[in-house]
């Protein structure tokens, strides 16, 4: 079985408050096709800097239920040293999903792509942080080259 792009992104919830409003969101594009949850493991560190990890059948009832829809294929792909890495970066007394996931909707492209002969060369996902600046930037606001000063 062919997969198409794979990608990974890791939550984190500040403060161990995880309630859970992310996956309706996540469940509309699992539902739709868009994506498809490959592995998940959800990651906790306490005050202290103690790390718990939990696959999807350690977490409690409600947790386990809510996210058991989203995540009916997955498979363990996530290695130790992946969950170390994150375990690294969350931040103490915060928890953090990480998932693998499959972008369902580029696999058509991609073959197409590869039947063509081509390949992707460069490409990377662009922080919402720098879109919005981009979005709100104006030529001709803050010195901008090329700006109009005329009057």
């Amino acid at each position: 079985m062919s997969l198409g792009p794979v990608e990974y992104m890791v939550i984190e919830f500040p403060g161990n408050q995880f309630k859970g409003e992310i996956i309706p969101a996540l469940r509309e594009v699992v539902d739709a096709g868009v994506i498809r949850i490959i592995d998940l493991v959800f990651v906790r560190k306490d005050d202290q800097g103690n790390v718990s990890v939990m696959e999807l059948n350690d977490l409690q009832q409600d947790a386990a239920s809510a996210f058991a829809p989203l995540a009916r294929d997955t498979n363990t792909l996530l290695a130790e040293e992946d969950i170390q890495k994150v375990s690294e970066i969350v931040e103490n007394n915060s928890s953090a999903a990480l998932l693998l996931f499959e972008h369902l909707w580029a696999k058509r492209f991609r073959d197409a792509v590869l039947n063509a002969q081509g390949r992707v060369i460069a490409g990377e996902r662009i922080k919402k942080e720098v879109v919005d600046a981009a979005l709100a930037w104006r030529p001709g606001e803050q010195g901008a080259a090329g700006g109009s000063t005329a009057s």
